[in-house]
């Protein structure tokens, strides 16, 4: 979810070479959280991953990207990269390269636990799925809140730690907020920007590109797969790593998004009682 931000040109190291982002309505610890997640993410060097040149307490300068027209083999060069990064590993599910940390646009950010959990199903449907859904409970409607609460329970007892019901995935590397417009192509190839990185399950990023149609989205997840390979059916597991995107869209933007949220918690149920919970 693109931060709203206000970001303008600078002169620093020449005309327009950079950005400055400044964020004064958003709370204290927005643009450090940022920060910390585009280092922890660059880290690795596995994908690009737009370059923070200076970190203010109310600005953050980072290195310009000259946008591009995306191509299918630019789109599987990043999903190559993508699963490097994720094999990257992070401390735990849960853990943050800063706390606090944040999901949402600068203008109206929420703040997400850092807590670090051992097991994926503890920290996808306890420290985020749930206590996003009780703040919609109204906007879901009683109906729409237990299908949804139905799903979590699913989640929460292990149905999707692994992929395709097969094993429990390590912790991962995670953008965190990977929709398309996070995702900016230039001629070097596809750089990340705006994460909101912490430690989480591989199919988050993947799940979170499909929301929006990411452009070239199966050449990214066919150069994923080749690099990292997944069952034959693993993109029937997505909706279970979208849904939190989703209740931070009804939480943020209201009614528009409660039938596509309900419809994927129908979606996880049947999922999951396909995989015998």
């Amino acid at each position: 979810m693109h931060g709203g931000a206000i970001v303008r040109g600078s002169a620093y190291g020449g005309p327009m070479s950079d950005f400055v982002k400044t964020a004064s309505n958003a709370p204290k610890g927005y643009l450090a959280a940022e920060a910390a997640g585009l280092r922890w993410l660059a880290e690795p060097g596995a994908a690009a991953v737009v370059e923070v040149l200076e970190e203010g307490k109310e600005e953050l300068r980072l290195a310009r990207l000259e946008s591009t027209t995306p191509t299918p083999e630019a789109a599987r060069a990043f999903g190559a990269a993508l699963a490097r990064l994720h094999d990257a590993g992070a401390p735990g599910f849960g853990w943050s390269p800063a706390d606090p940390a944040f999901f949402g646009p600068a203008e109206d950010p929420f703040p997400v636990s850092t807590a670090v959990e051992a097991e994926f199903a503890t920290y996808w449907a306890e420290e985020r799925l749930r206590p996003l859904a009780d703040k919609v409970t109204r906007t879901l409607g009683a109906e729409g809140h237990d299908t949804v609460d139905e799903a979590i329970d699913l989640i929460a007892d292990g149905a999707f730690d692994g992929v395709s019901g097969q094993g429990a995935e390590e912790p991962a590397r995670v953008h965190g907020d990977l929709w398309s417009g996070n995702l900016v192509w230039t001629a070097e190839g596809a750089t990340l920007i705006d994460p909101a990185a912490h430690g989480g399950h591989r199919l988050e990023d993947l799940a979170m590109l499909s929301l929006f149609d990411a452009p070239h989205l199966e050449e990214i997840f066919e150069g994923y797969t080749e690099e990292h390979p997944l069952p034959g059916d693993w993109e029937q597991d997505l909706p279970a790593h979208l849904l939190f995107g989703l209740l931070a869209h009804v939480h943020l933007f209201g009614e528009a998004y409660v039938d596509q949220t309900i419809g994927t918690a129908e979606a996880i149920i049947a999922r999951a009682e396909e995989l015998g919970f």
